[in-house]
C-alpha cells in the first residue's frame, strides 16, 4: 500500500507562503496572467456556489467571484487563506485540506482546482474530498503543470528551439527547484506524474471527464511565451459526477 506524506506538501507551501504570495501578486509576472482571459471564457459565467481548493493568495478566487459565482477560498496554509481574504477574493474562507473540506456534502456547483494536484501528495484523497462536496449536478475544473512538460525542457533560449524529453514520461517522482524573474524567486515543490495517473485517481473518486483543453497563452501580453503556443504548459479539464 502507498503511503502519502500530506503533511510534508503543506510544510513546503507554509515555509514559502509569502514567498507565493509576491511571485503571484506582481502584475503580468508569472505564466498565469498569460492564460486568465482563456480561463475566464473556459469556467464561464455563473451564479451557484463554488469553491477554491487549494486557493492559495486568492487570484483563482477572484476569477470565480467576478464571474458570478458565490465563492469559498480554502486552503491548509493559514497564511495563505489570511492573504485572500485580506485581498478580498471570496465570500467565504476556511484553512482546510481538500481531503477534509469543512462543509458539508453536495454544497457547491462547482468546484476549481487551479495548479493544485500536482502539489499534493494523495491525489486520490484530495479528489474524493472534493467529490463529496460537489453537488450531483456539479463540476469539477482542474487545472494542471502539463505532464509531458514536466519531464522534458527546451534546448535553449530560442523561441523555435526544440524540446527535449530528458526523462521517461512515466512514473511518479518528487520534484523541487527554484524559479527566479524579475528580481523575485520562487522555490516550487510537488509531484510529476502522467496523465495516465491523474485519469484514475478521478475514475476511482466517481469522476467522468466531459472536456479537456491545452490551453495557449495571450503572447499580445506576454510575447517571451510565445514557445507555449508550441508545446503547451497547462492542462486544464473539466469532470462531473457519476451517477
Amino acid at each position: 500500500m502507498t503511503v502519502f506524506d500530506a503533511g510534508a506538501d503543506q510544510a513546503h507551501w507554509s515555509r514559502v507562503a509569502d514567498q507565493w504570495i509576491a511571485w503571484a501578486r506582481a502584475p503580468g509576472h508569472d505564466a498565469f496572467w498569460a492564460y486568465r482571459d482563456a480561463l475566464r471564457s473556459y469556467i464561464g459565467p455563473g451564479t451557484g456556489r463554488a469553491i477554491d481548493v487549494g486557493c492559495g493568495e486568492g487570484r483563482g478566487a477572484r476569477v470565480l467571484k467576478e464571474l458570478g459565482y458565490h465563492v469559498a477560498a480554502v486552503d491548509p496554509v493559514e497564511r495563505f487563506v489570511a492573504a485572500a481574504a485580506q485581498a478580498d477574493s471570496a465570500h467565504d474562507y476556511a484553512v482546510a485540506t481538500a481531503a477534509a473540506l469543512p462543509f458539508a456534502s453536495a454544497s457547491f456547483d462547482l468546484a476549481m482546482a487551479y495548479n493544485v494536484l500536482m502539489d499534493v501528495a494523495d491525489v486520490g484523497a484530495s479528489l474524493a474530498g472534493i467529490r463529496r462536496a460537489l453537488r450531483a449536478s456539479g463540476t469539477l475544473l482542474v487545472s494542471i503543470v502539463h505532464p509531458f512538460v514536466d519531464r522534458g525542457r527546451f534546448a535553449d533560449a530560442r523561441p523555435d528551439a526544440p524540446f527535449m524529453l530528458e526523462d521517461s514520461y512515466f512514473g511518479r517522482r518528487h520534484f523541487h527547484g527554484t524559479e527566479a524573474r524579475d528580481g523575485l524567486s520562487m522555490d516550487f515543490a510537488g509531484w510529476s506524474q502522467p496523465l495516465e495517473n491523474y485519469m484514475a485517481a478521478l475514475e476511482q473518486a466517481g469522476f467522468a471527464v466531459v472536456s479537456l483543453r491545452e490551453p495557449r497563452p495571450d503572447v499580445a501580453q506576454r510575447p517571451d511565451m510565445a514557445r507555449w503556443c508550441r508545446v503547451p504548459l497547462f492542462l486544464w479539464l473539466k469532470a462531473r459526477p457519476l451517477a
